[in-house]
């Protein structure tokens, strides 16, 4: 399994503020993840300080191994 974090920072990296922004989504999900089982298909949406939509966490499936 993978747990995949998609955040868009927009043109201006957050004005400028995204280290702050970002840890602020990582500490909030890192607190938060006890919440689901982190089973394939699990996810939500990632938001902002101000509230906006800027990107989604989620559980993909393991990947298939590759054939010879």
């Amino acid at each position: 399994m993978k747990f995949v974090l998609e955040v868009d920072m927009g043109e201006a990296a957050f004005e400028g503020k995204a280290a702050d922004e970002l840890g602020r989504i990582l500490r909030y999900w890192g607190g938060n993840l006890r919440h689901y089982a982190l089973a394939p298909g699990d996810g939500e949406t990632v938001y902002d300080s101000g509230y906006r939509e800027v990107g989604a966490w989620r559980i993909t499936a393991p990947e298939a191994p590759a054939s010879p």
